[in-house]
C-alpha cells in the first residue's frame, strides 16, 4: 500500500515562466550580446537571450507603490547605468543590474520625454520631448545644464557625437531637419536639411566628419556635417526605420573578401529585409534573401528597429508584431527568434523526439514552434485566420496537425534539422474547426470537429516527407451534436473516439465508421475537454459547470465527479498510469487529483488568467500550461525531492532533540538555551528560563547577557508570546526587564519593534491590574486577620485593648 502511494505525484513546482517581454517601444542590446532591455507595458524587462527568460524588471511597482509608466530609456556606454523618462514627468537614473534607482529629478519638459541618450563619458544625458524641447542634463548633479533651442515638433532622435573631439549633440524632430548644438555653449552649430519626412536613424562615421541619416522619405543621405551639406543621396525605395554603422572589417555571404575602409551601413524598413550600403560609392552591396519578416509582408508586418552587436557579429531585427530575430552577419541565417508578445494562448502540444519542441497556438494566424531548451521560436505560416487547436501523436512525434477559423486543417512535418514545413491542407468544413485528434497506434487517420456540428474522419497521406499540392481526403462525415463541438480525442487502441460539445453532452464514436456508440449525459453546461485513460476503460470530461466527471465505457455511467474548481474546467489529463488527473480551469488554478480517493492533493496557483491548455510530457514528470495572459509556465514534479527533504528534516529533528535533551540532563542551561532558540522551540526555552529562575540570584540576567543579538531577538519574541498567558507572565516580564537595557540603548533593534510593543503593552497592563487587585486583596485579608486576633485576646483593661487595637490598625 505504501509503495503504491509513494508512486503518486503530490507536488509540482514552477521551473520557469515565459510571458510577454516586449510590447513595443525601445529595445537596446548590451555590448556583450547576452542581454536585451525591452519596453513592456510601462516597465523595462531584462531578457537573457540564451535562455529566452526575463531575469529582472526595471520600474515594476511594489504593492504599495503607484505605477509610473516608462515612456523611453537609454543605456550608458559602459552598460552600467540606465536613464528612463516617466509619466510623472521624472527622469530616473538606474543601476539596472540591481534594479535600484540612484537618482530622480524633474524633466522640466512641458510634455512627455520620448528620446534619451548618454554621452561618451556617461556624465551627461540629452532629452527630447513632445514640446520640441532638447535639454542637457548633468547626471552627477541631476541639474539642467542648458536648453537647446531651434528644433520643431516631437523630438524623436537625440544623439551625442561619439568622439570627444566633437562636442556636439544632434537631434531631429517632426520638421525632418537634423540640428547640432555645441555641448559647452548650447549654441546651434549645425543644420542639415534634406529629408522630406521623419528622420528615423542617425549614425556617425569614425572620421568625425560624416553623418549618415535615413528616414521615411525612402532615402539615405551621407552628410559632411562640418560643411553642412549632403555628399550623396541614395534612393532606398522603401521607408526606413532602422540603420546601424558596420565595423571597419566584415564579410557578407556570397563575397570572398571582407569589406574594409568604407562607410558601410545596414538598413531595414517596411519591406522587411536588411540591406547593406556602401556610402562612399553610393550603391547597395547586399540585400537579404528569404527574410522571415518579408514572408509576413502580406499581413502588414515590417521591421521597426535594427540592432547590431559587434561582440556577437549579429543583427537584431525588431518587427512590428513584437518579434526579435537574430541573424549572423556572415551567413545571414536566423540564429534565434524570440516572440515578444504572444497574446492569448489557446493550445500547446509537445513535438519532436524526446519532447524537444513545443508548438503553441495563440491568438494569431501563425503557429509558434519553440525549442524547449532555449525557447527560440520558429513561426509556422500557412493559416489565413486564427489557429485554434493543435494535435500530435506518439506513433510519430514529428507530425503536427493544426486547425483554425479559416475552416481548414493543415498537416505539418518536422525534418532532421528541426525545421517544420506544411505537408498538406484539408478544407472540407463549413465553419471554424475547433479541435483535431490523430490516431495513436498508426499515422493513417485523424478526426476533426467544427462549429458546423460535424465530425469528420480524414485519411493521412502515405508519404509525409514531401509537401503535396493535393488536399487531405475526408472518408466519413457525421452530424455529431446539436451545438458547437469543442473537443475530440481518440482512444489508446484507436477503436473509439470521444467528442464534447456545448450541448452539455459527450459522445462515443466508432473510428472506422463514425457510428454512434453512446451518449454521456450529466454535465449541466458545455463540455470543454474529453480524454481516454490509457489503462482502464474510463473517460474523463471537463465542463463549464466547474466539475470533472469520470465515465465508464462499459455501461456509460458516471463513476466519479470531482469538484473543487471555482470556474469552468477547460482542460484535464490523466497521469501516473491513469491513477491521477491534472485539471486546469478558468480560475487560473492547476489541480492534482487522486482518482481512487477523489481527493485533490495539490492546488497550484501561478497563472493570473484562464488556463486554456496544458501539455504533459510522456514520462509525466513535467508539463507546460498556457493562459489567456500570454504566459507559458513550465512545471516539474518535485514529489520525490520533497519527500527526501522531509525525511532529512525528520532525521535532523531527532538529532536536535537528542542533543538538547543531553544538555538539559547535564544542566548546561546556557548551551541548552542557545540551542533551543536556534531550533525555535518556545516551550523548551520557557522551561529553561524557569530552571534558571529557580537557581535565584542574578542567574537569569547573566545568562541573557551571554546571548548574541539574534538570540536575544528570538528570546524577545518568545517572551512576547509567553506574556499572553497569565501563568507564564512572570518569566516573560523578567526576560523583558533584562532585555530593556539593550532595547533602550539601541544595542538590540528588533526588525518589527512596533509589533513587539503592540503585543507587549496591552497584556502587561492587564497583568499589572491583576497583580494590583491581588495585592489589595492580600492587604485586606491581613487587616481582617489582625482584627480577629485583637478581639480574641482576653484583656481586662478596655482602654489598653482599644489602644492596642488602634496601634495594630495603624501598623497595618
Amino acid at each position: 500500500m505504501s509503495s503504491k502511494k509513494s508512486k503518486l505525484r503530490e507536488i509540482y513546482e514552477v521551473e520557469s515562466k515565459h510571458g510577454h517581454f516586449f510590447t513595443g517601444g525601445t529595445v537596446q542590446w548590451t555590448k556583450d550580446g547576452t542581454t536585451l532591455l525591452c519596453q513592456c507595458d510601462g516597465i523595462i524587462n531584462v531578457l537573457d537571450i540564451s535562455k529566452g527568460v526575463v531575469t529582472s524588471s526595471i520600474g515594476k511597482p511594489d504593492q504599495e507603490e503607484v505605477e509610473d509608466t516608462i515612456y523611453s530609456f537609454a543605456l550608458s556606454e559602459d552598460n552600467d547605468k540606465l536613464v528612463s523618462s516617466h509619466k510623472s514627468g521624472l527622469l530616473k537614473l538606474w543601476s539596472w543590474k540591481d534594479g535600484k534607482v540612484e537618482k530622480s529629478w524633474k524633466s522640466v519638459h512641458k510634455g512627455h520625454v520620448v528620446s534619451l541618450a548618454f554621452n561618451k563619458m556617461d556624465n551627461m544625458v540629452v532629452s527630447g520631448g513632445t514640446d520640441a524641447g532638447v535639454r542637457l542634463w548633468d547626471i552627477i548633479r541631476h541639474t539642467c545644464v542648458c536648453s537647446l533651442r531651434g528644433a520643431q515638433g516631437v523630438i524623436n532622435i537625440v544623439k551625442f557625437h561619439p568622439s570627444e573631439e566633437v562636442p556636439l549633440v544632434f537631434a531631429s524632430g517632426d520638421d525632418s531637419v537634423i540640428r547640432g548644438w555645441d555641448v559647452s555653449t548650447g549654441k546651434l552649430e549645425v543644420v542639415l536639411s534634406g529629408h522630406y519626412s521623419r528622420v528615423t536613424a542617425i549614425v556617425f562615421h569614425s572620421n568625425n566628419k560624416h553623418i549618415v541619416s535615413c528616414g521615411r522619405d525612402k532615402v539615405i543621405i551621407l552628410w559632411h556635417f562640418q560643411k553642412q551639406k549632403a555628399i550623396k543621396t541614395l534612393p532606398a525605395y522603401e521607408g526606413l526605420e532602422g540603420m546601424v554603422l558596420l565595423s571597419t572589417s566584415f564579410s557578407l555571404p556570397g563575397y570572398e573578401s571582407p569589406f574594409e575602409d568604407g562607410k558601410f551601413v545596414a538598413t531595414a524598413g517596411e519591406k522587411g529585409i536588411i540591406r547593406v550600403w556602401n556610402m562612399t560609392e553610393g550603391r547597395e552591396v547586399y540585400a537579404q534573401q528569404n527574410s522571415l519578416v518579408s514572408n509576413a509582408q502580406a499581413g502588414g508586418f515590417s521591421i521597426t528597429d535594427l540592432l547590431y552587436c559587434v561582440a556577437r557579429n549579429s543583427f537584431g531585427v525588431v518587427t512590428a508584431d513584437q518579434n526579435i530575430i537574430f541573424h549572423n552577419i556572415e551567413t545571414f541565417e536566423c540564429e534565434k527568434q524570440l516572440v515578444g508578445f504572444t497574446d492569448e494562448i489557446l493550445d500547446i502540444v509537445f513535438v519532436g523526439e524526446g519532447n524537444s519542441h513545443l508548438a503553441v497556438a495563440t491568438n494569431s494566424i501563425d503557429i509558434k514552434l519553440y525549442d524547449v531548451a532555449e525557447m527560440g521560436c520558429q513561426l509556422l505560416k500557412g493559416h489565413t485566420d486564427l489557429v485554434l487547436a493543435l494535435a500530435t501523436t506518439q506513433s510519430n512525434p514529428n507530425i503536427l496537425l493544426s486547425c483554425g477559423k479559416d475552416n481548414s486543417v493543415r498537416l505539418w512535418m518536422m525534418d532532421k534539422d528541426n525545421v517544420m514545413e506544411m505537408v498538406s491542407v484539408g478544407t472540407r468544413h463549413t465553419a471554424s474547426v475547433g479541435s483535431v485528434a490523430i490516431s495513436n497506434l498508426t499515422t493513417s487517420f485523424f478526426l476533426s470537429v467544427s462549429e458546423d456540428t460535424c465530425i469528420k474522419l480524414w485519411s493521412l497521406p502515405k508519404n509525409l516527407q514531401k509537401a503535396s499540392s493535393e488536399d487531405l481526403v475526408v472518408t466519413n462525415t457525421q452530424i455529431a451534436h446539436e451545438k458547437d463541438i469543442n473537443c475530440v480525442c481518440v482512444s489508446p487502441n484507436d477503436k473509439i473516439a470521444a467528442t464534447g460539445s456545448q450541448d452539455r453532452t459527450a459522445k462515443l464514436w466508432c473510428t472506422e465508421s463514425l457510428a454512434l456508440l453512446g451518449v454521456l449525459r450529466g454535465h449541466k453546461r458545455g463540455v470543454w475537454c474529453v480524454r481516454f485513460n490509457s489503462v482502464d476503460r474510463v473517460l474523463l470530461s471537463t465542463s463549464a459547470d466547474c466539475t470533472v466527471k469520470i465515465w465508464s465505457l462499459d455501461d456509460l455511467s458516471c463513476l466519479k465527479t470531482l469538484e473543487g474548481h471555482e470556474a469552468s474546467v477547460l482542460r484535464a489529463e490523466f497521469i501516473t498510469r491513469g491513477s491521477q488527473i491534472l485539471s486546469a480551469g478558468a480560475d487560473g488554478l492547476l489541480k492534482l487529483w487522486v482518482i481512487k480517493t477523489s481527493e485533490c492533493v495539490g492546488t497550484f496557483d501561478e497563472h493570473e488568467g484562464k488556463i486554456w491548455t496544458m501539455a504533459v510530457q510522456n514520462d509525466g514528470k513535467g508539463l507546460i500550461t498556457g493562459d489567456s495572459d500570454s504566459m507559458l509556465v513550465k512545471w516539474k514534479d518535485v514529489t520525490k525531492e520533497r519527500r527526501m527533504e522531509k525525511l532529512k528534516q525528520e532525521e535532523q529533528l531527532l538529532l536536535q532533540e537528542q542533543e538538547l535533551s543531553n544538555l538539559l540532563h547535564s544542566e548546561q542551561l546556557l548551551s541548552a538555551l542557545k540551542l533551543a532558540l536556534t531550533f525555535d522551540r518556545p516551550l523548551t526555552v520557557l522551561r529553561i528560563i524557569q530552571s534558571v529562575m529557580q537557581r535565584g540570584g542574578s542567574g537569569l540576567a547573566d545568562t541573557i547577557k551571554e546571548l548574541n543579538n539574534e538570540q536575544k531577538e528570538k528570546l524577545l519574541k518568545c517572551a512576547v508570546s509567553w506574556n499572553t498567558n497569565s501563568k507564564n507572565s512572570q518569566p516573560a516580564q523578567l526576560v523583558l526587564s533584562s532585555l530593556l537595557d539593550d532595547l533602550s540603548t539601541g544595542r538590540l533593534k528588533p526588525t518589527d519593534f512596533s509589533a513587539v510593543l503592540e503585543g507587549v503593552i496591552p497584556y502587561t497592563e492587564r497583568h499589572f491590574k491583576r497583580l494590583t487587585k491581588l495585592s489589595q486583596d492580600l492587604y485586606f485579608l491581613q487587616y481582617t486577620l489582625s482584627c480577629m486576633n485583637i478581639h480574641s485576646e482576653k484583656s481586662t483593661n478596655a482602654t489598653e485593648r482599644t489602644l492596642k487595637g488602634e496601634t495594630s490598625m495603624k501598623s497595618t
